[in-house]
């Protein structure tokens, strides 16, 4: 319920700027966004902002795991290593057939304990 809604908001959002997105054509340019959601008490999903400078500092002991992780398995993604990675290919559509841009969007799976 909470995830699914997660990932509609993050395409919505991409969708809602497809025309802005490497207005310049570049090919092989890639951009991190930080997204900050807020869970309310009905557990209804918001988006509060999305970052184009993600704060990437490591200020508890979460973060200290979690960025570097995050970094790592991006790298992999953008260089198309040959290791696997635990990202899910949540939407893909080429969004101007006039330039060649596609948008890709990922988002981390859940860990399995």
């Amino acid at each position: 319920m909470i995830l699914p809604r997660i990932k509609d908001l993050v395409i919505d959002a991409f969708m809602s700027v497809s025309g802005e997105l490497n207005s310049n054509a570049r090919k092989q340019c890639y951009e991190l966004f930080g997204f900050d959601f807020l869970i309310d008490e009905d557990l209804r999903v918001w988006l509060l902002e999305i970052n184009t400078n993600p704060y990437l500092g490591m200020p508890n002991q979460e973060m200290t795991v979690l960025v570097p992780k995050m970094l790592n398995e991006m790298f992999d993604i953008v260089l198309d290593s040959r290791e696997p990675v635990s990202f899910e290919l949540i939407y893909s559509e080429a969004i101007n057939k006039r330039r060649p841009f596609s948008l890709d969007l990922c988002y981390p799976l859940p860990q399995l304990k």
